[in-house]
């Protein structure tokens, strides 16, 4: 198979995959809400479990077909293209408003999972037992999380009312037309995820690049494409928490649920090589630790700091590339990011977190005398 229908079986693959994923959300949705299922518990799952549902068709179609670090790849470079270029995107076109909840709760489930995973992979596998374990703690969450939307006020419902209907009793026809979207889009997924790990792997041996870089990059920002389009749409309409809280959920998603299964369905689990013990797993921990002290900055995720993840997702990309044509110049450019660039961001992040709490607690303290105030006046 030469060059061009390789590229082009690639791009149709990442074609199905988009347009699958965003029926299968739709019809799902619409079915939902028609049900009594409010639209706050739809975007907290459907939407942001269907957004994942590309890394979770082609990382199960890589590891059926033995192509493991594929399958890893995927997850991780997800999750590390989602934090760095949708996040650092969406907050280009507006500052991101973080909700507390996200401070408190989803960030540091998100962070708890990634360094699991990364205990997980010591041993250079994860096993199926891992993946059980995974598959638990993401039911569990699922369950809490519409929970907790059941108890938020009716206000937040409007953001996704309009985006996929109110609860409203649908007809036969509209039944009918929403299970085959659901279907039609389930089809889409698996053709697409099967174009695409074929064509990634020609892709891969043919320029002699392994199948866990292609799956980092390549196949990594293709099945992130929903997840983008959700994320900067409603950056741009001003749709609260909606651009955060897709990405938060769907890295936390790929873990406990993509990468949970493709170790279940794996005659050997998921096989964790050096490369991704070593140097990608790390990286995609210390993003997610990352997100703490930027997200505490003012609860705002502003347009310099949607720049630094940009920066580092080039960066990032750079050391891969220099690192599977074993460049020269890979040890100078990791020498500088090491010592130099990585310490000062970390110490200017942290100085930033150390005056946003200052800030916050200056607040607290006027408030409180003002009370005080008011009271002795009275």
């Amino acid at each position: 198979m030469n060059f061009i229908l390789v590229f082009g079986l690639l791009a149709a693959g990442l074609v199905l995959l988009v347009i699958g994923a965003e029926i299968l959300v739709r019809g799902a949705a619409r079915l939902a809400a028609s049900v009594g299922i409010s639209p706050l518990v739809i975007g907290l799952t459907i939407v942001s479990y269907g957004t994942s549902s590309p890394e979770m068709a082609v990382a199960v179609q890589s590891s059926l077909a033995g192509q493991a670090d594929l399958a890893l790849g995927n997850v991780i470079g997800s999750n590390i293209f989602n934090i760095l270029v949708i996040l650092g995107l969406s907050s280009l076109a507006i500052p991101l408003m973080v909700a507390q909840q996200l401070i408190r709760l989803d960030v540091p489930i998100m962070i708890g999972v990634s360094c699991l995973t990364l205990f997980f992979g010591l041993d250079r596998t994860i096993h199926r037992s891992d993946g059980i374990i995974l598959l638990i703690g993401g039911i569990i969450y699922t369950v809490f999380l519409i929970y907790q939307g059941s108890k938020q006020p009716d206000d937040p419902d409007s953001e996704y009312e309009t985006e996929y209907g109110n609860k409203s009793p649908l007809s036969l026809v509209q039944w009918i037309k929403n299970i085959a979207f659901i279907l039609l889009g389930v089809g889409f997924l698996v053709l697409g995820s099967q174009w695409l790990v074929q064509s990634a792997t020609d892709i891969a041996r043919k320029i002699g690049v392994s199948d866990l870089i292609i799956g980092l990059t390549i196949v990594a920002a293709g099945t992130s494409l929903p997840e983008l389009a959700t994320s900067v749409v409603a950056a741009i309409k001003g749709e609260r928490d909606i651009a955060v809280g897709n990405v938060v959920g769907s890295n936390i998603f790929n873990i406990l649920t993509v990468l949970a299964i493709c170790a279940i369905v794996s005659p050997v689990g998921v096989p964790v090589s050096d490369a991704a013990l070593h140097f990608d797993l790390p990286v995609m921990v210390a993003i997610a630790i990352a997100c703490l002290p930027i997200f505490f900055t003012g609860n705002v995720i502003a347009r310099w700091e949607g720049c630094l993840f940009l920066s580092y997702y080039i960066a990032y990309t750079t050391y891969l590339i220099l690192y599977a044509t074993e460049h020269d110049g890979l040890s100078v450019f990791s020498s500088v990011m090491l010592f130099f660039v990585i310490p000062i961001t970390a110490i200017t992040l942290v100085i930033l977190a150390i005056n946003s709490l200052r800030k916050k607690q200056q607040k607290r303290q006027l408030s409180h005398h003002s009370l005080e105030d008011q009271d002795e006046f009275n």
